[in-house]
Formats: structure tokens, C-alpha cells, sequence
């Protein structure tokens, strides 16, 4: 290409693509129909692709134009987010962490992690989102969070700059209220025969690594539920439904918020914890310091 994208010929694009027509467009935007067609047409010449073609009385987007079209979603939404994210400043004193939280990590081990950005000695604003790995990696890439915590790196290659740095690996014990721990607790693991037990979903990546150990001590404990979302988990696990699994170094969180001790450590059984960011250099002062403090918490108490 042999000058730069005219933006204002991409916006006009935009909106054609998503009316459906250049009549819908220029009414919309206010301006004249012969307008955007002669833009769009030196917006086609630019690119030497067709973007769309002839579909009865509107227009349907060529291969080009659906391609162009993706471009410019992420172009156009990145800049209303922006504005959103610069009219919602608090003031130039305020630092923003835009968090986002994987559906598979442990509620009480993000917090773990979050609480040493809280700490910090300036006036933080903590902003937590939760959701699906996918989505969250796309409102990152779309700079609408600063942060992703999951249970897995990013995955390589794809259309996506962004980039995985690993917390830290926190070892995973079983936990139950006093009335399952009497019933089953005693001669680790042998007494979780039978036992009734809650377990992550099989998209978490823990899954795996619970059944392998379960498989390799020889048992087979009665499955009685499957969460996607953690604190679901551990809340039918307060209530008694089940023994569950959660992260040793926070034996005394599960202990003060679901009345449940560790009964013992599943050997070889970890979560994986990595934290994704937009620039390979850490520059964001809060994530430094979420960095810098993950192997404080993924210190691990003797059960």
C-alpha cells in the first residue's frame, strides 16, 4: 500500500457494513450518499480488493470486505473504549488496574493475588472482571483490561500480541467441613473411598491433574458435582455436599470462609497460574507489583 489507511474512509466502510446499505450509512452519519460512495471507491482503489458486492437492493460484504471488516470492529471499538476509559479517569493522582479473572482460578486465590495491588502505597482502583479465557484474552487485546489471570499461557502464534508470564504453581489438598473430615478424613487418601466428592469441570485444566492423582492412588470417590466456577464449588462444599479441592496456601481463607480443613496434599497436583499482558515489558506499576508478590502467596503451610 502505498499511502496511509485514510480513517475516516475506513469509519465510513464501517458503518456501511454494518447498515447493510450506503443509503442506511448516510443517513446515519448525515451525510450525502454520493459522499460515502465515492470514499468507499477510494477505499477499494487503496486496497485493490472489492469490499463488498450486489445483494438485491443492499450489499453484502466480499471475502476482502469481511476480512477488512474484523480490522476495523477491533479499530473502531478499541477507540470508543478509549474515550470511555479516559472520561472515566478519577484524576491524574488514581491508578486503574483492569483485572480480568478466568472462570477456572480460584475466588479466594485471585484475591490473594489482587490484595498486594490494594496494598500499595497510592490510591488504587481495582476494577475485576470474570468470564471465559477467549473473551477475556479479546477485551485484552482490545486494551479494555490491563490484566488477565488464568490457568494457562496464552497460546502461541495467532493474530493476538500479547504475552504470558507464569505467577507461580500452588499446590492443591483436599478440604472438608468437621462432619465429612471425621468420616473420611483419617488414613489419607485410603479413607476417600467412596467418598463424596466436588470437582472442577473438565475444561479446567485441574481436572486433569485431580483425576490422574486420583487414578494413581488407586481410588474411586463418588463424583456428586462439577462446577464450572469455583466459588460455586466451594460453596456447595461449605454446605457439606462434598469434599473439594483448593489451594493449600490458603488453608486458613477456606478454613475463616467455609468451615473446612485440609484433610491432605494431592502430590503432583498444582494450579498453574499465569498472568497475560498487552507488552512483553512490564511497565504498569500495579502489575509489577502483582509479579513481584505471587511467590509470597503461593507459599504453601505444612498440613
Amino acid at each position: 500500500m502505498s499511502h496511509r489507511l485514510n480513517f475516516k474512509h475506513l469509519h465510513y466502510f464501517w458503518v456501511v457494513a454494518h447498515e447493510g446499505s450506503i443509503t442506511k450509512a448516510a443517513a446515519r452519519l448525515g451525510v450525502a450518499v454520493q459522499t460515502i460512495s465515492g470514499q468507499l471507491a477510494v477505499l477499494e482503489r487503496q486496497l485493490g480488493r472489492a469490499l463488498f458486492r450486489s445483494q438485491g437492493r443492499g450489499l453484502a460484504l466480499s471475502e476482502a470486505g469481511r476480512v477488512a471488516l474484523g480490522y476495523a470492529d477491533s479499530i473502531f471499538q478499541l477507540g470508543e473504549a478509549l474515550v470511555d476509559a479516559v472520561q472515566d479517569s478519577d484524576s491524574e493522582t488514581t491508578l486503574r488496574l483492569r483485572a480480568g479473572i478466568s472462570d477456572g482460578i480460584p475466588k479466594l486465590l485471585a484475591y490473594r493475588l489482587l490484595s498486594a495491588v490494594t496494598a500499595m502505597n497510592a490510591d488504587v482502583r481495582l476494577i475485576c472482571d470474570e468470564g471465559e479465557f477467549e473473551a477475556l484474552l479479546a477485551d485484552l487485546a482490545l486494551h479494555r483490561l490491563d490484566v488477565v489471570l488464568t490457568d494457562r499461557p496464552a497460546p502461541a502464534g495467532g493474530n493476538l500480541k500479547v504475552f504470558s508470564n507464569k505467577l507461580g504453581d500452588f499446590a492443591t489438598g483436599l478440604f472438608a467441613i468437621p462432619e465429612l473430615a471425621a468420616r473420611h478424613g483419617g488414613d489419607f487418601p485410603a479413607g476417600l473411598a467412596g467418598a463424596p466428592l466436588l470437582l472442577p469441570s473438565r475444561h479446567n485444566l485441574l481436572r486433569g491433574r485431580i483425576d490422574r492423582w486420583l487414578e494413581g492412588a488407586g481410588l474411586r470417590p463418588r463424583i456428586v458435582g462439577e462446577f464450572e466456577d469455583s466459588a460455586l464449588l466451594n460453596t456447595f462444599g461449605r454446605e457439606g455436599l462434598g469434599i473439594f479441592p483448593a489451594p493449600l496456601a490458603l488453608a486458613d481463607q477456606v478454613a475463616a470462609q467455609f468451615g473446612a480443613q485440609p484433610l491432605g496434599a494431592m502430590d503432583g497436583v498444582e494450579d498453574h497460574i499465569f498472568m497475560i499482558c498487552n507488552e512483553r515489558r512490564i511497565r504498569h506499576p500495579a502489575i509489577e507489583v502483582l509479579r513481584d508478590a505471587a511467590p509470597l502467596a503461593a507459599a504453601t503451610p505444612k498440613v
